[in-house]
């Protein structure tokens, strides 16, 4: 970890605010709209969900 007030000149929060928000806009224009699979549907995004649940649920607080 960083020691006293060093800070790192790394990562998306040291990043200028303008430069940050140019690269987070990206991601909602990075797949077309028709390919957006869990916005067109429910179910699938539902069942990917439970999917990942429980595949990253296992073995916690054994």
């Amino acid at each position: 970890m960083a020691s006293g007030n060093s800070t790192s000149k790394r990562g998306f929060a040291s990043m200028d605010i303008e430069r940050q928000r140019e690269i987070a806009s990206k991601g909602g224009r990075s797949v077309p709209a028709e390919k957006r699979s869990f916005s067109q549907d429910r179910e699938l995004a539902s069942n990917a969900g439970r999917k990942g649940g429980q595949s990253t649920g296992t073995g916690r607080g054994e």
